[in-house]
């Protein structure tokens, strides 16, 4: 019978050590999980319908609906410089041309156009010379899409 009940206390023994140590670990946090980690940046992601090629830019018509359509004036140096706000990157194939376009902390960030790299594509136009849009490209700081 001795046996028994030392068997039997040395295991309540045992599991009081092993409470007292998990509540312990528990309070100084080595079972804690680590706090869920949010991104600062965000995209949005809008379908192409059209890009226009122009001398200062991009003219990008995109949708906003399953009928209505927007406009972003990007302007070229955005691609051209180190470090600039614009990334163009090429579809292939049956895939459609999509804008991404990325913030920080809900600031404008940069945008990234995935567009086919044959501008034969039924999505690629030209602006002609004869139509003056200049002012559409100055000043723009950010894209700002409408939806």
């Amino acid at each position: 019978m001795k046996i028994f009940s030392m068997k039997r206390m040395l295991s309540v023994l045992i599991l009081a050590v092993v409470a007292v140590c998990g509540s312990l670990f528990a309070q100084i946090g080595v079972f804690q999980r680590a706090p869920h980690q949010t991104s600062e940046y965000h995209f949005f992601n809008v379908h192409i319908e059209r890009v226009y090629a122009h001398r200062l830019g991009f003219v990008v018509v995109y949708r906003r609906g399953p009928h209505n359509f927007a406009t972003a004036f990007i302007p070229e140096y955005w691609f051209t410089e180190a470090g600039g706000k614009g990334e163009l990157a090429p579809v292939r194939g049956g895939t459609w041309p999509s804008m991404s376009v990325f913030t920080r902390n809900g600031e404008f960030s940069h945008v990234r156009l995935r567009v086919h790299q044959n501008r034969s594509h039924q999505t690629w136009g030209v602006v002609p010379f004869t139509v003056n849009i200049d002012e559409f490209f100055q000043g723009v700081e950010d894209i700002r899409l409408q939806f």
